[in-house]
């Protein structure tokens, strides 16, 4: 059986869903900070079978050990946490606590209960650095200004230095770009609150006449003065994962870090592709001065994810885009 942390969120739907599709036995751990119940109610209509969810905040040691002494859990797919660059800057304390904590509170369980495969879901952001192709090889700039990437390196150092005092262990930090996508058939996606964090979800809202414009700020080092970021489809997240947990089924020992990455795109460049899609015209203004430090380009180099987990991705960012916005009119609906 394998455990999802933050399993009703988005990311960790779409992987709860993924790994019952290939016949895995599942539970979700969710304290439901940024998802609801409904997700559940999804997930099971879709799968046709009861999936086991337990509401817990996994900092709770001695909740999240009773999770493991009932369930056979084999391995754990770590999807719980904060994950906002700019959000973090507000709230450095709440992304400390939440993000370091969770994985303290959830390697102490694992390790009491003989668990010893894990699969973390990091970020592109954790080398704090702007470059269009970041290599699993190259160091963290330490000294990044923010707290959520600050976060993510410390999560990092943790796993490794935890790793090293039990040869047991057999972890995969997966360090993702930005995630979008629902399944095609519109029947799961994400679920957008009303001040969504992320600029997809944003476009979406403008784009169902939701929101007026949005704020875009040109003051990077590209070429049209937006920030360049690389997108990925959810289910090329999710069958990342999957390639991820086959691969760590063969190793003996083992804690590597893979680049699961998409394509590289301008923000505006993206806002185009997005108004193509939904056929509207997506309203900018470019906003004021931002004073926290922006990382101009954040793109990846995958060649190790596909020369060892035999992973790549497979959905273009149109088809992203589409599946999105499939899912969020059919939210519109009432669907």
């Amino acid at each position: 059986m394998i455990l999802v942390t933050g399993g009703l969120g988005f990311i960790g739907s779409h992987i709860a869903l993924s790994l019952l599709a290939q016949g895995q036995e599942v539970i979700i751990v969710d304290n439901l900070s940024n998802a609801n119940l409904q997700i559940l109610e999804r997930l099971e209509f879709i799968s046709g079978m009861y999936v086991p969810f337990v509401k817990i905040d996994i900092r709770n040691t001695p909740a999240l050990n009773k999770v493991f002494e009932q369930y056979s859990v084999s391995a754990v797919v770590h999807a719980a946490g904060f994950k906002s660059l700019e959000e973090s800057v507000l709230k450095p304390l709440e992304y400390y606590n939440d993000n370091v904590s969770c994985i303290m509170s959830l390697m102490r369980a694992m390790q009491r209960t003989g668990v010893r495969t894990l699969v973390h879901l990091s970020s592109l952001a954790v080398y704090g650095k702007s470059s269009a192709q970041l290599k699993e090889d190259m160091d963290f700039h330490y000294a990044y200004p923010n707290p959520y990437i600050k976060s993510q390196q410390m999560v990092e150092e943790i796993i490794r230095d935890t790793a090293r005092t039990d040869s047991e262990w057999k972890i995969a930090i997966l360090r993702l770009s930005n995630i979008a996508g629902a399944l095609e058939q519109g029947i799961l996606g994400e679920f957008v609150m009303p001040l969504p964090k992320n600029i997809v979800p944003l476009a979406m809202q403008a784009g169902a006449m939701q929101r007026d414009f949005i704020e875009l700020r040109k003051h990077a080092n590209t070429d049209d003065k937006t920030n360049e970021r690389s997108f990925l489809h959810v289910l090329d997240a999710c069958h990342a994962i999957s390639k991820s947990l086959e691969w760590l089924s063969q190793q003996q020992q083992v804690c590597e870090a893979f680049n699961i990455a998409g394509e590289l795109i301008s923000i505006q460049k993206l806002l185009d592709e997005i108004a193509e899609v939904t056929q509207t015209t997506i309203q900018t203004v470019e906003s004021s001065y931002y004073p926290n430090e922006e990382l101009d380009r954040l793109g990846a180099d995958i060649s190790k994810a596909e020369a060892v987990l035999g992973w790549k991705p497979v959905r273009n960012l149109q088809q992203m885009l589409k599946d999105e916005w499939n899912f969020y009119q059919q939210i519109l609906r009432g669907q």
